[in-house]
């Protein structure tokens, strides 16, 4: 199997949407990758208990994609090792009634992992920059002050929302939060196999909405407006990570392992020593419990 580079996936520089890769064959059979992701997400789950007892670090994992790029799916296989305690997933659909009573960034602050823990992000902050980009109209729901028309999003308002999240990111990041951003790059033929696979199976159908036929009809647009939100906002303490996503195993494989390499950089995350005065008593302890 071909070793995992982060420099590969890393947005580092400006990048063409077009030019990147959808697929990327490791030169691993199916097998060698189910064991590859199993050993992967095993010492993510050891380092996951470390991080909780540390208590200093919180980790936000952040998955964006088109439809049926393999989030679900991803998140389910990569963390399934982890101790439930110490991840948390969230969706983010459309906004309720409460949620547009605030700024757009509030329902994922109050969302944000705490300290030992990791959350993850189904969907995240960059729907802001992406589903309302496409659909304008939607900012108009937000009620904002001075934007009263379509006329009134401009060029000018999509810059502040880039500026905004990025200042979101490096206020998190500042105080603990270790930031990982993967866009799940899915071919619009693959899409297509995906979505009739989905028609195709009764037991998936349930995920099918005609909707998904109309956004596909957007693909272009979608592009265009991933490429301009990853360009303006992939900064070294909020990278983004560009995850070829046509051969889910593959994706899945290359997501645990980014985390990982990532992660053990951080060799200040020990678990906690025991107070000298507790480590000098251990024998008397353990006779006690003996005893009891």
């Amino acid at each position: 199997m071909k070793d995992i580079h982060i420099q590969d996936f890393k947005v580092s520089k400006k990048i063409d949407i077009h030019k990147t890769k959808t697929s990327l064959d490791l030169e691993a059979s199916e097998k060698e990758l189910k064991k590859k992701l199993k050993k992967t997400r095993r010492a993510l789950g050891e380092l996951q208990d470390t991080l909780y007892a540390h208590g200093k670090y919180a980790v936000l994992v952040c998955f964006q994609g088109m439809d049926t790029a393999g989030k679900d799916s991803l998140i389910r296989e990569v963390f399934k090792d982890f101790n439930a305690r110490g991840v948390v997933v969230h969706s983010f659909k459309t906004p309720t009634k409460l949620e547009k009573r605030h700024d757009y960034l509030w329902r994922h602050y109050v969302a944000l992992p705490e300290r030992g823990k990791f959350g993850v992000f189904n969907r995240t902050h960059y729907e802001n920059v992406l589903v309302t980009r496409v659909h304008p109209e939607y900012i108009l729901d937000e009620n904002i002050p001075n934007v009263n028309s379509l006329d009134d999003i401009d060029e000018s308002f999509w810059n502040r929302r880039f500026e905004e999240i990025n200042n979101f990111e490096k206020t998190i990041q500042q105080n603990g939060t270790i930031i990982f951003k993967f866009f799940l790059n899915l071919g619009k033929d693959e899409q297509k196999h995906r979505q009739l696979r989905r028609l195709n199976k009764p037991n998936k159908n349930w995920k099918f909405d005609p909707g998904d036929l109309d956004e596909r009809e957007l693909w272009d647009e979608y592009q265009t407006y991933y490429e301009e939100a990853i360009n303006n906002t992939s900064k070294e303490h909020a990278p983004w990570y560009i995850v070829p996503s046509d051969d889910k195993k593959t994706a899945r494989v290359i997501v645990a392992e980014i985390m990982l390499q990532e992660l053990q950089k951080y060799k200040d995350i020990k678990e906690p020593v025991l107070p000298e005065e507790i480590q000098a008593k251990i024998a008397e302890y353990k006779e006690r419990l003996k005893n009891s």
